[in-house]
Protein backbone atom coordinates (compact mmCIF):
# COMPACT_ATOMS: atom_id res chain seq x y z
CA UNK A 1 0.00 0.00 0.00
CA UNK A 2 1.22 3.49 -0.73
CA UNK A 3 -0.18 5.22 2.45
CA UNK A 4 3.14 4.38 4.26
CA UNK A 5 4.99 6.22 1.57
CA UNK A 6 3.51 9.29 2.57
CA UNK A 7 3.29 11.58 5.98
CA UNK A 8 0.97 14.81 5.68
CA UNK A 9 3.10 15.91 9.38
CA UNK A 10 6.86 15.97 7.76
CA UNK A 11 7.86 19.32 8.21
CA UNK A 12 8.39 19.66 4.50
CA UNK A 13 4.41 19.00 3.89
CA UNK A 14 3.33 20.66 6.78
CA UNK A 15 5.71 23.97 5.69
CA UNK A 16 4.66 23.60 2.06
CA UNK A 17 0.87 24.17 3.09
CA UNK A 18 1.58 27.21 5.86
CA UNK A 19 3.20 29.04 2.88
CA UNK A 20 0.61 28.05 -0.14
CA UNK A 21 -2.14 29.25 2.95
CA UNK A 22 -0.55 32.01 3.69
CA UNK A 23 0.13 32.77 -0.03
CA UNK A 24 -2.98 32.39 -1.24
CA UNK A 25 -4.68 34.50 1.56
CA UNK A 26 -2.58 36.96 0.50
CA UNK A 27 -3.89 36.75 -2.87
CA UNK A 28 -7.37 36.85 -2.07
CA UNK A 29 -7.71 33.26 -2.90
CA UNK A 30 -9.66 31.04 -0.81
CA UNK A 31 -8.30 27.40 0.27
CA UNK A 32 -9.93 24.26 0.83
CA UNK A 33 -8.58 20.42 1.26
CA UNK A 34 -10.66 17.52 0.70
CA UNK A 35 -8.71 13.86 2.03
CA UNK A 36 -8.22 11.39 4.22
CA UNK A 37 -5.70 13.16 6.79
CA UNK A 38 -8.25 15.94 8.48
CA UNK A 39 -10.40 12.47 9.15
CA UNK A 40 -7.80 10.37 10.16
CA UNK A 41 -5.46 12.43 12.39
CA UNK A 42 -7.48 15.97 14.63
CA UNK A 43 -4.16 17.29 14.81
CA UNK A 44 -3.44 17.88 11.23
CA UNK A 45 -6.95 19.56 11.36
CA UNK A 46 -5.66 21.89 14.25
CA UNK A 47 -2.86 22.28 12.17
CA UNK A 48 -5.09 23.45 8.94
CA UNK A 49 -7.10 25.16 11.09
CA UNK A 50 -4.63 27.47 13.18
CA UNK A 51 -3.06 27.82 9.32
CA UNK A 52 -6.09 29.31 7.95
CA UNK A 53 -8.00 26.79 5.65
CA UNK A 54 -11.28 28.19 5.00
CA UNK A 55 -12.87 24.67 4.25
CA UNK A 56 -12.15 21.15 4.95
CA UNK A 57 -14.09 17.57 3.64
CA UNK A 58 -13.98 14.69 6.03
CA UNK A 59 -15.51 11.27 6.15
CA UNK A 60 -19.06 11.33 7.50
CA UNK A 61 -17.84 9.26 10.08
CA UNK A 62 -15.22 11.72 12.07
CA UNK A 63 -17.17 14.78 10.79
CA UNK A 64 -18.55 15.04 14.68
CA UNK A 65 -14.84 14.76 16.10
CA UNK A 66 -13.07 16.89 13.29
CA UNK A 67 -15.84 19.73 14.23
CA UNK A 68 -15.46 19.60 17.89
CA UNK A 69 -11.55 19.78 17.12
CA UNK A 70 -12.07 22.81 14.43
CA UNK A 71 -14.81 24.23 17.02
CA UNK A 72 -11.92 24.45 19.83
CA UNK A 73 -8.76 25.81 17.85
CA UNK A 74 -11.60 28.55 15.86
CA UNK A 75 -12.61 29.40 19.42
CA UNK A 76 -9.01 29.65 21.34
CA UNK A 77 -7.99 32.10 17.98
CA UNK A 78 -11.02 34.16 18.69
CA UNK A 79 -9.39 34.51 22.32
CA UNK A 80 -6.17 35.40 21.06
CA UNK A 81 -7.35 38.36 18.41
CA UNK A 82 -9.31 39.71 21.37
CA UNK A 83 -7.95 42.38 23.52
CA UNK A 84 -6.91 42.10 27.31
CA UNK A 85 -9.42 43.37 29.51
CA UNK A 86 -8.26 46.35 31.80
Amino acid sequence: MLQSLFDESNPAVTGTIARLLADAHAAGARVGLCGQAPSDDPSFARFLVEHGIDSISVVPDSFLAVKEKIAEVEAARRRAREPAPG
